[in-house]
């Protein structure tokens, strides 16, 4: 604990951290906690699985001290309802022997049992941006208090649109006197411009280039041509239980995570997987992934919605069926494995169009993907006609977003000028053969 010690937390922290068993502070709570307790605004640029809510969390417990009045003294913005609950989880546990009264306010359910909360009292309330807003405008809660406003996961709130909300919810909340701490795993262009907005005279700690992937990750990049291929290539490694025992299949659809998901099901049984995605409501997701956190299950299928909610230790393999499309949305993808300086394994499978996406994120963390070939075992099947076109049309509008000259196959098919004379040229050509 004497690692510890030295932020001078108090004694309940303290023992709290013991109980976690928390060793030793991770590089982003060495160098942000103090920054925080010493009252700077803070632009924190840390991987997932680094330990930056707790770098957050722990000076804030110690600023917000005991329960005090009845309007939030701290509020925590999250993204997603995931996330909130994590968030609100973490800081539960760490404020464990204080009186604090922490309150997690998120979409998905009805707002009346949260809206009971808040009226109740609130210290700390851990928020998504909608509901935040749903519950100021009733008009019963005070935001006057707020002294401590931390932004968790800036870059996906961003990637779902959340600065209008954001601008609302600053403009509500007073900024005479206020701490103002933003975290994120990646520093693309949206959230410069956030930070600039947001903070006043920060101080940046950053513990790792942005959206490098953690050490502990070994990746592999397998070039598969078609979906019926992709499935058969899953089912043969997750047919080994005991090597890939805790793994998290991540699709870039809804569709797609239910056929998988199907295809599991009956492949290993329901008892080994759960899936989860937007449509599914909040109750299902949360059973979903109490089970994959207390292995009660193995696998767990998710679309993006669940990348960077999952708080679950010891993952032993992240396959990206799909390639992410948004591209720093990969490296919080394979971040659910690797954690904890856990070795880790995550594997992306590409058709050839997705190979696109994945020279873009190869750019973005600075590295290449080591090319893995296709195990002998597993069955490799012609792409079927409707797939193979929608590959070649995939690739046409990648070709045309580079190029906006490029006119594509299917143009050159459409042109019947263009293939009638394709088609005298070979004509000609043969006569003179």
């Amino acid at each position: 604990m004497e690692n510890f010690e030295k932020f001078k937390l108090n004694k309940q922290l303290l023992n709290a951290i013991e109980e976690l068993g928390y060793e030793t502070p991770t590089e982003i709570q060495d160098k942000a906690i103090p920054l925080v307790q010493a009252g700077h605004d803070v632009l924190g640029i840390a991987q997932t699985g680094t330990g930056k809510t707790a770098a957050y969390t722990l000076p804030l417990l110690m600023k917000v001290k005991y329960a005090q009045g009845s309007a939030p003294r701290a509020l925590i913005l999250a993204p997603t309802r995931e996330l909130c609950i994590q968030i609100h989880k973490n800081i539960t546990e760490l404020g464990k022997y204080t009186d604090l009264r922490i309150v997690a306010a998120y979409g998905g359910v009805g707002i009346k049992s949260q809206l009971e909360e808040v009226k109740k009292g609130v210290d700390i309330l851990v928020a998504t941006p909608g509901r935040f807003m749903d519950i100021y405008l009733t008009g019963d809660m005070i935001v006057k208090q707020v002294q401590t406003l931390v932004l968790d996961e800036a870059d996906k709130m961003m990637d779902m649109g959340f600065m209008p909300q954001i601008r609302k919810i600053l403009e509500v909340i007073p900024s005479k006197k206020r701490q103002n701490l933003l975290f994120s795993a990646t520093m693309p262009e949206k959230v410069l411009k956030l930070s600039e907005e947001f903070l006043e005279f920060p101080v940046q700690v950053e513990v790792t280039p942005q959206a490098t992937t953690a050490e502990t990750i070994e990746q592999a990049l397998y070039e598969v041509p078609n979906f019926r291929t992709k499935i058969e290539l899953l089912g043969y490694f997750l047919s080994k239980t005991e090597e890939f025992s805790k793994v998290i299949v991540f699709t870039k659809t809804k569709d797609n995570a239910n056929h998988i998901y199907r295809f599991l099901e009956r492949k290993f049984g329901d008892e080994s997987v759960r899936v989860i995605h937007a449509n599914k409501d909040q109750n299902a997701r949360l059973n979903a992934i109490d089970s994959f956190k207390n292995d009660n299950i193995r696998i767990l299928v998710a679309t993006d919605v669940a990348a960077r909610g999952i708080d679950v230790s010891l993952v032993t393999h992240v396959i990206n069926f799909d390639v992410p499309i948004l591209y720093e949305e990969y490296v919080h993808r394979i971040g659910r494995t690797g954690r904890a300086k856990n070795q880790g394994y995550a594997f992306t499978f590409a058709n050839e169009a997705e190979m696109y996406h994945v020279a873009k994120i190869e750019e973005i963390i600075r590295m290449e993907i080591p090319r893995v070939r296709i195990p002998s075992a597993v069955d490799i099947y012609d792409t079927p006609f409707d797939e193979r076109q929608a590959i070649a049309k995939e690739i046409d509008n990648q070709k045309k977003k580079d190029n906006p000259e490029f006119k594509g196959a299917f143009h050159e098919k459409k042109n019947p000028k263009l293939k009638q004379k394709q088609k005298k040229e070979k004509q000609k050509k043969r006569k003179t053969k």
